[in-house]
Order: structure tokens, then sequence, then C-alpha cells
């Protein structure tokens, strides 16, 4: 799964990760089950191939809204 673009849901959810946000505080801001949230959480950790969420947040950080592929990201996904 590796090197997949992340849908728009999961780029909200990885700023917000990003921000230093718990998961219930994701799931409140969102309007969202915290399971929810976990489940984005673990789907972005496996689209980018890094193993936790702060190595994602890192990736964020310097990718910020770009795809792992280093487009940005287009309509629709």
């Amino acid at each position: 799964m590796a090197g997949c673009r992340l849908s728009p849901r999961e780029r909200e959810v990885l700023g917000l990760v990003a921000e230093g946000r718990t998961n219930a505080e994701v799931a409140a801001l969102l309007g969202i089950s915290s399971e929810t949230v976990k489940t984005h959480v673990s789907r972005i950790l496996a689209k980018l191939g890094v193993q936790s969420r702060h190595q994602a947040a890192a990736w964020w950080q310097r990718k910020g809204p770009r795809e792992p592929d280093g487009k940005e990201p287009t309509a629709g996904g």
C-alpha cells in the first residue's frame, strides 16, 4: 500500500495529528468517532510506509498537504 494517495479526509486527519492532537481531539474536531480516527491513522501510516504517528507528522511537516509522490493533491482524491 505504500505510495498510495491519501484521501482528502486522511490529509485532514494527518494535518491535525501533525499539530499534536490526540485521536479524541481529532474526532471531536471532525465530528467522527475516535475509532474512525484510529482507522484513518492506521491507513495513513501504511500509505506513507512509516511505523508511527510521529513519523507521519514529520512527513507532514516536510511535505505539507502534498502527496507521498510529491504532487499536489487533486480534487476528488
